[in-house]
């Protein structure tokens, strides 16, 4: 399994725009193969940082959903609310091997 950790610089003037992208993004990972860990948005902290956190079976099973997400109307269309909005002005993508209680 690896998991996906992303972190973005959000608008602190937009917020509530990006909340409604991640709201948007959640299902799509869950349709197209992945388990979604939801997004953390600011609160006491930094007001410009937020991030999400996602999972796959595989490396190879995060490349197919990219491929999916290519063509997928639904991730199109959270992709064009992103550029429509400027929600967020980076992000920076990790990926991560999880480690589970025995």
């Amino acid at each position: 399994m690896i998991t996906c950790y992303v972190k973005y610089e959000v608008d602190i003037y937009k917020v509530d725009e990006f909340e409604t992208y991640a709201k948007m993004w959640m299902p799509i990972v869950e349709r197209l193969g992945g388990t979604h860990h939801g997004y953390f948005l600011p609160h006491e902290s930094a007001g410009d940082l937020a991030v999400t956190l996602f999972s796959f079976p595989s490396l190879a099973a995060y490349e197919d959903y990219r491929i999916k997400a290519a063509e997928d109307e639904e991730a199109k269309a959270a992709l064009d609310y992103a550029d429509k909005t400027r929600c967020f002005h980076r992000f920076d993508r990790e990926f991560l091997r999880p480690v589970f209680p025995e």
